[in-house]
């Protein structure tokens, strides 16, 4: 199963890249973990929160893996526990589907990129630094994982 994370912003801090390098690592063979870097657009001279975001929904829809599942994280997103997104998980394997998730840049994402999305998932009610949702993410699919494979990571 492929799973790609696009997430606008570069130059994470050092922890960020060392802490979702470790996690991709662990998903074994039967994840192809990715993680792309989407350019943000500059704000000011001109360009309000609206053209940027605009600006940033066109690259992240150029770098979205043809037929994947599209996932947006969104504060008003659903909530999962760890067993339900392991749950998802389970059935996109059994579909065989690749997933795509999106962590949006300063100012959000546009309404159309988040209508395009199969699913709106929230990792937190409180608002995250993007750096923050980058490790958070990754280590609750490599926690999905880890639960489907009866793997001791996960305890109840």
């Amino acid at each position: 199963m492929n799973i790609t994370v696009l997430a606008v912003g570069v130059k994470m801090p050092h922890w960020v890249n060392e802490a979702v390098a470790d996690y991709a690592k662990r998903f074994g063979r039967q994840i192809q973990f990715q993680l792309k870097e989407i350019k943000p657009e500059k704000r000011g001279a001109g360009v309000n929160a609206a053209q940027g975001m605009a600006a940033e929904e066109a690259r992240i829809i150029a770098a979205i893996p043809n037929h994947a599942f599209l996932v947006v994280l969104d504060e008003r997103g659903i909530a999962m526990t760890s067993a339900e997104l392991s749950g998802c998980l389970k059935q996109w394997q059994g579909n065989g589907d690749s997933v795509c998730f999106v962590i949006g840049g300063a100012d959000g994402m546009t309404a159309a990129l988040k209508q395009r999305a199969k699913l709106m998932l929230r990792l937190s009610s409180m608002t995250l630094p993007h750096g923050m949702a980058r490790v958070l993410l990754t280590e609750q699919l490599y926690r999905a994982q880890s639960i489907l494979d009866n793997h001791p990571y996960h305890r109840e």
